[in-house]
């Protein structure tokens, strides 16, 4: 049985000026799958990412997110969460403080967060949290806070910036068993990493270079297709800068 697309791109251009950010981008994500978005800095990723979160406009193409073309952010921003590299909670709010203004935010009603916010806490081992302070927990807690944040209203999508950037491996690992878990639901986790073994633990992967895709699909063909034994050889194969390959 075919797929469910959530996320259509097609022939995606992005200019600043004369300067070509995303040129030409075409690819799908489907519905559960964990699609990770590869490429050095400057490759392209954030500008993409915008477009697909509703926060930038294409120059041309075709972008659909969720079943909404990228001409409707506002639609866009309601199927969708989002987690951005840089810590997205308040410090100065608790943790319960926290769930209910994202709640807020997404539409919910109070009626609504109270349950999950429990139901949140409970999962997570949160409960003896929920009065502190954000700024009072460790690096990993937060982070792992801030993505269940970013799927409690139950999006179509989840968008995830480098998600564990700074933190342990215990943390990572843990971080990870969530991802899966969310997938699972038919959440689909759109997600970028700096950690090439990470890139190991997606459905399927794109790698970006200077703006364009170099190259889509599971992890295993792309491995077997290039000849190499590892994503980050893989990663450094495509993502060298052509002068070095000459």
């Amino acid at each position: 049985m075919e797929k469910e697309k959530v996320i259509e791109v097609k022939d995606l251009v992005k200019r600043f000026g004369a300067f070509v950010a995303n040129d030409h981008l075409t690819f799908d994500v489907y519905k559960g799958d964990i699609f990770g978005f590869l490429g050095a800095n400057g490759a392209g990723k954030t500008t993409a990412i915008r477009i697909l979160c509703g926060l930038s406009r294409p120059t041309s193409g075709k972008v659909t997110v969720a079943g909404i073309d990228a001409g409707r952010p506002e639609e866009i921003k309601k199927r969708i969460g989002y987690m951005s590299q840089r810590f997205s909670l308040y410090e100065d709010l608790t943790v319960s403080e926290n769930i209910e203004l994202y709640g807020g935010i997404y539409g919910m009603t109070m009626k609504e967060i109270r349950p999950r916010r429990e139901a949140l806490l409970e999962r997570l081992s949160f409960s003896h949290y929920s009065d502190m302070l954000i700024r009072s927990l460790p690096l990993g807690l937060r982070q792992k806070l801030a993505f269940a944040v970013a799927v409690f209203h139950d999006p179509e999508i989840v968008f995830l910036d480098e998600p564990t950037s700074g933190v342990d491996p215990i943390t990572r690992r843990q971080f990870w068993e969530m991802i899966y878990e969310t997938a699972s639901r038919g959440i689909t986790v759109f997600v970028t990493t700096h950690y090439m073994d990470e890139a190991e633990y997606c459905d399927r992967i794109t790698i970006m270079n200077e703006g364009r895709i170099e190259a889509l699909d599971t992890p295993a063909v792309l491995r077997k297709k290039y000849g190499t034994e590892t994503i980050e050889e893989l990663f450094v194969k495509i993502a060298r800068p052509k002068t070095e390959t000459a």
